[in-house]
């Protein structure tokens, strides 16, 4: 079993070293195998240029992922933390994934709505999936559950769990309430989703994260716009299986073998936009 740990915090534009501070006293405090973090949980969000947004990014490596190490080896767990990341004059929407063995896993936002700092923010190349000692780990941040591709590819490629790292304003109830227990239930992986809470120049977050099942049922979530941290057991066996049997010989679905990807080309396929 793995204790599993959504961190829902606010976050201060432009203030890096208080945002930072309360990240490593949560990511102390905390007692779990794993905690999560929203995305860009260092820097803010509602940046308006490259400009204005760079002083506030850190690099990777750098001495704040220095001091996550720090941490997850102390104490033993894993962490997730979504960061705004430079490197070379570009700005990355950034997570790390960190075990207790110091590793860091750094991914790359790839999906960027036209939205905040993704609206200049340069794209990842590659999907976020990485061996860690819980097992495989994907790793999708915010606008990306819109997409139902990327958990699926994760999932396919192995992923029991799966980690959002979030800021969803006012306006995308629909992400944290259904489209991730869909997620969790097509793909039958559990879901641990970290969402920010707060106002950032007149966009309000609205939190709601949550730890999902394999069957889309919620372990544990938050309802309101606070601050807080919910936690739950996950047996990421639960997630090895992708065949159920109601009714042996009659009412028998297997989520892997029952596919047909040959008729899912169109979903790969470039579109034509006006």
């Amino acid at each position: 079993m793995v204790k599993a740990a959504a961190v829902q915090m606010d976050v201060a534009l432009a203030r890096p070293e208080d945002n930072k501070a309360k990240i490593l006293k949560l990511a102390r405090e905390t007692q779990a195998d794993l905690v999560v973090f929203p995305e860009c949980a260092n820097s803010g969000y509602a940046f308006t240029s490259v400009e204005e947004a760079m002083p506030y990014a850190d690099p990777i490596p750098g001495a704040f992922v220095d001091e996550l190490v720090a941490v997850a080896k102390e104490h033993e767990r894993c962490l997730a933390v979504g960061l705004l990341k430079k490197q070379g004059g570009k700005l990355y929407n950034s997570a790390v994934f960190i075990t207790p063995q110091g590793e860091v896993h750094l991914y790359r936002k790839t999906h960027m709505p036209f939205i905040g700092l993704d609206r200049f923010a340069a794209p990842g190349d590659s999907l976020g999936l990485f061996d860690t000692p819980l097992g495989k780990v994907g790793l999708a941040i915010c606008y990306e559950w819109r997409f139902p591709e990327v958990a699926r590819c994760l999932a396919l490629k192995g992923a029991d769990l799966l980690l959002g790292l979030s800021n969803w304003p006012s306006g995308a109830v629909v992400i944290p309430s259904l489209l991730l227990p869909a997620r969790a239930a097509e793909n039958r992986v559990w879901i641990v989703s970290s969402n920010r809470v707060g106002l950032e120049r007149g966009t309000e977050f609205i939190g709601r994260s949550a730890i999902i099942d394999p069957n889309g049922n919620f372990a544990a979530n938050l309802e309101g716009p606070a601050e807080g941290v919910i936690q739950a057991e996950l047996d990421l066996s639960l997630a090895h299986n992708k065949r159920m049997v109601k009714i042996p010989g009659e009412y028998e679905v297997d989520l892997w073998q029952d596919r047909c990807p040959s008729l899912y080309a169109a979903t790969a396929r470039e579109c034509d936009h006006d």
